[in-house]
């Protein structure tokens, strides 16, 4: 250095300074290469840290926004095997080719005729019989395989096109299938979609598929090469469209799914709208008609086309770019360009963002280009710092060269141009109040997350542009999926999102990988990190580490969690329903108790089921609840097993009641003895007790009730007997004129004298037998007086026969009462002038109000006896 000062003149340094800030721009610009009026640039992301890689001898699977790498050995050609086995070995790499995990391919089902990354970063295998085997990226198998159905089983599949969660299949019968959704394959019957038949007479020269969620009918839209056009496949219906313009050998879809970029057999790269597949947009002769070995859209404005050893870059304007490369490469389509694959390394080809052309190109005098040497000429202490200054100023341009800075830095691969660009925008903040700081440190904090998931041990490497696309969370997502943890941790921590996924998904990665720690240590280093987020579900890694045959370790996990709607389904599904019982009782939730009860009871025998109830009165309480409407028969055992006989004996007598209806229980049938057996049981039950000795007393009665109405039905032949009440039984003995049988009820069951001469009374009166009920009332004196005769009759509309029995009334006022109900009203108020009560009078008076002569007759009483 001391050298290099002492050659130039010290005046000269500044115009040295300003020489080396050029020659700087010159290097970074010098890499790209113009293609109409744009630049284009390939900055190399990584060098590929695999060994003994090539990619000739392999099929590959890229996922996009800078997703892993599937790679294994092509099975269709014939390969010099090395230092390796002869098994094929499924091989998962990040983007800067670090090995993630392998695992040896043993699937049956034939040749993998196509393998792809799903959006979620599963990887989708299909091989010819149609069976599509799912892979995470440990290299696992994810769920059993699935079939493309039949038709793919008896005719090999023999080419797939993915997209996202899709994939359409052709096979040798040139039948083509859908899978719409691989979420859905297993558990729905209709994921796997058969178009109808195209007339196709031999294989489609190529095959390519617009999205979705670009097509106006919500559908996959499939595109056939056949013939000398194209076969377009849209919501069932078959068009054949772009006559005249093929054969087309290869095609692609762009991003957005507008444009089609076909590579005809005559050289010819054609770019058609995929609105109206006769508009040729842009066409270019290539010098090779040999179809390319791949064919790419980078970005939107450029396409692809790969042969050996030369990549040819298109454009609608200027000459193409040719790269030629001496490996062979894959390429990986990207919404902002295409990565670029080789054997030793990872290069990335986008459009020169405006951004960075307006710093770095050849000559600039640009704003940015301004400030950048301005903050050169400002490290090297020259005034030429300050003249830049003054002229942005001047312009008025600095808020946009700071802004344009920024945005450059946000394209930058290379840490330390990234670094020079923010301090540029730093640099020119510093004499510019008027622009806001919130685009300065947003960049600097998207920079800090995607430096860090650029790093070789984490190969993902995101541009700006895609990130915005992706969405941190999707990022965090993934990087739990690649287990970097800690990295996904402390992003999350960083953007203030949710570090609850995170947290969970490394301790059940823990617990997978932890077989030889012992439960309690293994334990004690998952609480110390689960205790880092508060809203943690215990119960989905303690659900975890029982399927994992930790059960012990479950059971201490299941303790931690604090709400028991997650814990107590846990407990019983590791065995431990003691615990998940107390813990439902502990809730007071009575649909957890009922959960665990119903799932003891259908596990364990009645007699270990009731002891686990023991001292645990909410449960035996819901359980009689339940068993009360639905189960008497396990009520009883209940009851029977914690000493309630009682309890039993009102659930027999119960049951005898509803056994009551069912009509076989009568005329003699088996049924009317069960009754009696269970009435019997509740009485020995009940007179175990003291305190039911009523009960007891009642149940005697009961049966012996029952028997006797069974009696009088067999010997009447009329079932009118049974269940009903002894003054029922009573009355329809004397109804039916079974008086002798009416007279043994009396006996039998100790009616009073009073009950038995009411129910007599009606019963004669009910059949009209008035001269029995004469008779009867002659017997003896009746104790309970004339005045049921009365009613009896006046109920039957008989004045003449109640006429027999109101004089023998001694009660001047129901004497009085019961003439005026048969509208004699002298005799009324004779009888009410002997009990000279006012009230009554009023009362008689209003029962004739509507007979003016029997109303002056109580208006006269009235009079007379001087009442007002």
């Amino acid at each position: 250095m001391n050298s290099q000062s002492a050659a130039y003149p010290a005046n000269n340094l500044t115009e040295l300074a300003s020489t080396m800030a050029a020659t700087t721009a010159v290097a970074v610009a010098a890499e790209w290469l113009p293609l109409g009026n744009r630049y284009y640039r390939k900055p190399t992301l990584y060098t590929m840290k695999w060994k003994h890689i090539d990619l000739s001898r392999n099929k590959l699977a890229c996922a996009p926004f800078g997703g892993p790498i599937a790679i294994i050995r092509d099975d269709s050609k014939i390969v010099q095997l090395y230092a390796e086995s002869a098994l094929r070995k499924l091989r998962i790499f990040n983007s800067a080719g670090v090995q993630v995990s392998e695992s040896v391919w043993r699937n049956p089902g034939g040749r993998l005729v196509g393998f792809s990354w799903a959006d979620d970063q599963t990887l989708i295998c299909i091989v010819q019989d149609g069976t599509i085997y799912r892979y995470d990226q440990r290299a696992e198998i994810v769920g059993p395989g699935a079939s493309l159905g039949r038709e793919c089983f008896e005719s090999s599949v023999v080419e797939c096109v993915f997209w996202g969660n899709g994939v359409v299949c052709v096979n040798e019968r040139f039948e083509l299938f859908c899978v719409t959704d691989f979420e859905r394959l297993g558990r729905d019957e209709g994921a796997v979609l058969k178009f109808l038949d195209v007339g196709l007479d031999e294989m489609p020269h190529c095959l390519a598929v617009i999205e979705p969620r670009f097509t106006e009918s919500e559908s996959v839209v499939v595109l056939l090469g056949v013939g000398d056009g194209l076969v377009v496949i849209e919501d069932g219906e078959v068009h054949r469209v772009g006559e005249g313009i093929g054969p087309v050998q290869k095609m692609v879809v762009s991003r957005d799914g507008k444009m089609l970029a076909a590579f005809t057999h005559d050289g010819r790269l054609l770019i058609l709208s995929t609105q109206d597949f006769s508009r040729t947009i842009f066409e270019h002769e290539c010098e090779s008609a040999l179809p390319p070995e791949q064919l790419a859209w980078c970005g939107m404005d450029t396409v692809l086309l790969y042969w050996d050893e030369v990549l040819l870059m298109v454009g609608p304007l200027g000459e193409p770019i040719n790269y030629y490369y001496d490996d062979p490469i894959f390429l990986i389509s990207e919404c902002d360009g295409v990565r670029i694959l080789s054997n030793t390394s990872m290069e990335f080809l986008q459009r020169v963002p405006d951004s960075t052309e307006a710093i770095f190109r050849i000559g600039s005098t640009e704003p940015p280009a301004l400030l950048i040497d301005a903050l050169d000429h400002f490290d090297k202490r020259s005034a030429k710092a300050d003249e830049n200054l003054r002229e942005l100023r001047r312009r008025n341009a600095l808020p946009e060269a700071i802004e344009a800075c920024v945005d450059a830095a946000g394209y930058e691969f290379d840490i330390s141009c990234q670094r020079t660009l923010l301090r540029a925008a730093s640099y020119g903040q510093a004499f510019c109040s008027n622009v806001p700081r919130d685009r300065f440190q947003e960049m600097c904090k998207t920079l800090r997350i995607l430096n860090a998931v650029r790093s070789p041990d984490v190969g993902i490497p995101l541009s700006i542009q895609q990130y915005k696309v992706l969405t941190a969370p999707v990022l965090i997502s993934r990087l739990i999926n690649a287990n970097h943890h800690l990295l996904a941790l402390r992003l999350s921590e960083y953007l203030g999102l949710n570090q609850e996924l995170v947290v969970m998904h490394w301790a059940c990665s823990k617990i997978t990988a932890s077989l030889a720690i012992p439960d309690p240590a293994l334990l004690d280093i998952l609480l110390e990190k689960l205790k880092l987020s508060k809203s943690i579900s215990y119960a989905a890694v303690a659900e975890h580490a029982d399927k994992s045959g930790r059960r012990k370790l479950a059971a201490m996990l299941i303790e931690h969690e604090p709400r028991s709607s997650k814990q107590v389904p846990l407990l019983l599904s590791i065995g431990e329903e003691d615990i998940a019982l107390t813990k439902a009782i502990e809730s007071g939730d009575t649909d957890l108790v009922y959960m665990v009860l119903f799932h003891i009871w259908h596990k364990r025998p009645y007699v270990e089921f009731l002891g686990t109830l023991h001292a645990k009165a909410l449960a035996q309480d819901l359980l009689i609840a339940y068993a009360q409407g639905y189960k008497h028969e396990f009520l009883k055992k209940i009851f029977t097993t914690t000493g309630q006989s009682e309890e039993v004996a009102f659930l027999l007598w119960k049951e005898s009641w509803e056994l009551s209806k069912n009509p076989m229980a009568s005329k003699g049938a088996p049924l009317h003895t069960q009754r009696l057996k269970l009435i019997e049981d509740a009485k020995k039950l009940f007179a175990e007790s003291k305190e039911h000795n009523f009960e007891s007393k009642a149940a005697e009665e009961h049966a012996k009730l029952l028997r006797f109405q069974h009696e009088l039905e067999v010997k009447t032949k009329q079932a009118i007997f049974v269940d009903s009440s002894i003054s029922d039984t009573i009355r329809t003995c004397i109804v039916i004129g079974n008086h002798k049988d009416a007279l043994r009820v009396k006996t039998e069951f100790k009616v009073s004298e009073k009950r038995w001469y009411w129910l007599k009374v009606f019963a004669l009166a009910t059949i009209g037998d008035w001269d029995g009920l004469e008779k009867f009332s002659k017997e003896k004196r009746p104790p309970i007086g004339y005045k049921p005769f009365v009613e009896a009759c006046i109920e039957h509309d008989e004045k003449n026969e109640a006429l027999k029995y109101i004089p023998k009334l001694s009660d001047p006022r129901e004497k009085a009462e019961a003439y005026a109900r048969i509208g004699m009203a002298n005799e009324a108020a004779e009888a009410a002038s002997q009990a000279k009560d006012s009230e009554l009078l009023g009362r008689l008076r209003m029962s004739f109000s509507q007979n003016a002569a029997a109303s002056s007759i109580f208006d006269t009483l009235r009079d007379k006896l001087g009442v007002s």
